[in-house]
């Protein structure tokens, strides 16, 4: 989960564009007299279209309203039956799964697959691709989605404001596919949902944007602090347990990158000489943006596309990443002694008559008779973590 990010983090609010009646010496730039704007226009002063958000409203709707329908599917009075009792049982077919099992006020595991989390085995044996974007909309608990929800508002409709819902929509959507991605390449048990890796996408959006349009903003070294504060934060978190680093690391950087394709601004030049009064002495500048610009665009572009496409192939022939990087999984866990990062065993018993097979769960007490013609050692462990999730 993202913490919570303030709105003043966000490149629209952080930063100040430069008045066009200063010259811009840090760049050493020299600029012809001007006609000075009064005090009232000079406040006011908005080189830029403001956009109305919608689309950020929009994800944040559907991701309550899916929520709400998992919860419905979940049905924890008629699914949860041995072991303990559903959380908040006068909410009936809302009702929560017992803390020891999702201590975060939602579903169980096994609803959350069925809804599109994503499972590593069903992408890569089952051909289900979708995952790596459904599981972004899906969220473990109230807990969860709140937390999530919250930082989307605080930093989404700032960058809508300032960027459109079109460059801003791609750029969530493609980060979140992009942290899913790499937390399927190193995390193969289990399952994973949340807007996480789309949100910390949303920040390296805007780190990528204050660094392509430097020379446009004044106060641009108080923001970067801040936003590097921010950003390193919110990755440090990502080394508890349970907490897929991987998607945060993921989104980041793909939400980086794309800031330099999707968020590139006019240079101070052009931008001043545009909203310059009329009759006033400008020098002329064809170039609409800075030449670094478009070599950010260009390296930027190549390589995401390259880093996706690599992904997603390594991902769907069923590689470990883990296996080529023997340290790369203390950057989403780092055990201590007040928690271990290896996952927890599970144990189960089973009798078996003819096709039926009785399971229970020793961890939790939950049983169920499946029907299996044929079982293995390896179905077998698979349908016991099942249970036991």
């Amino acid at each position: 989960m993202i913490a919570e990010a303030p709105s003043s983090s966000s490149s629209a609010t952080a930063l100040n564009f430069k008045p066009t009646t200063s010259a811009d010496n840090s760049n050493s730039v020299a600029h012809a007299p001007v006609a000075p704007l009064g005090d009232h226009e000079a406040h006011h002063f908005q080189p830029f279209k403001r956009w109305i958000p919608w689309l950020v409203p929009s994800f944040v709707v559907a991701n309550v309203a899916l929520f709400i329908v998992t919860m419905y599917v979940n049905d924890c009075p008629k699914h949860y039956v041995v072991g303990g009792s559903c959380f908040a049982p006068f909410l009936r077919r809302f009702s929560f799964q017992p803390l020891k099992q999702n201590p975060l006020f939602g579903p169980s595991s096994s609803t959350l697959e069925k809804m599109g989390a994503l499972k590593v085995d069903k992408v890569v044996h089952g051909h289900q691709a979708w995952r790596l974007f459904s599981c972004i909309w899906l969220h473990g608990g109230v807990i969860h989605l709140l937390a999530n929800m919250l930082s989307l508002v605080f930093i989404g409709i700032r960058l809508e404001q300032e960027f459109g819902f079109v460059r801003i929509g791609l750029l969530y959507v493609i980060s979140g596919f992009g942290g899913s991605l790499l937390s399927a390449l190193f995390i193969q048990s289990g399952i994973s949902v949340g807007a996480s890796g789309a949100l910390f996408g949303l920040l390296g959006g805007m780190l990528s944007e204050l660094l392509t349009n430097w020379t446009i903003y004044a106060n641009k070294f108080a923001a970067m602090v801040t936003l590097l504060v921010i950003i390193v934060i919110n990755l440090a978190v990502g080394i508890l347990p349970h907490v897929d680093n991987f998607a945060h690391i993921g989104g980041f950087f793909s939400g980086f990158l794309l800031g330099f394709v999707f968020l590139i601004r006019p240079h101070y030049k052009w931008v001043s000489q545009r909203n310059s009064r009329p009759g006033s002495a400008r020098p002329p500048t064809n170039s609409k943006h800075n030449p670094y610009q478009y070599v950010l665009w260009i390296v930027s572009f190549i390589l995401l596309s390259a880093g996706l496409i690599t992904g997603l192939v390594l991902l769907l022939r069923g590689v470990n990443l883990n296996n080529h990087c023997s340290w790369c999984h203390y950057l989403s866990c780092v055990p201590t002694a007040k928690w271990s990062c290896k996952p927890r065993e599970v144990y189960c018993e089973s009798t078996r008559i003819g096709n039926q097979l009785n399971m229970i769960c020793l961890s939790n007490g939950r049983n169920h008779m499946f029907t299996v013609p044929k079982s293995s050692s390896v179905q077998a462990q698979l349908l016991c973590s099942q249970l036991c999730s």
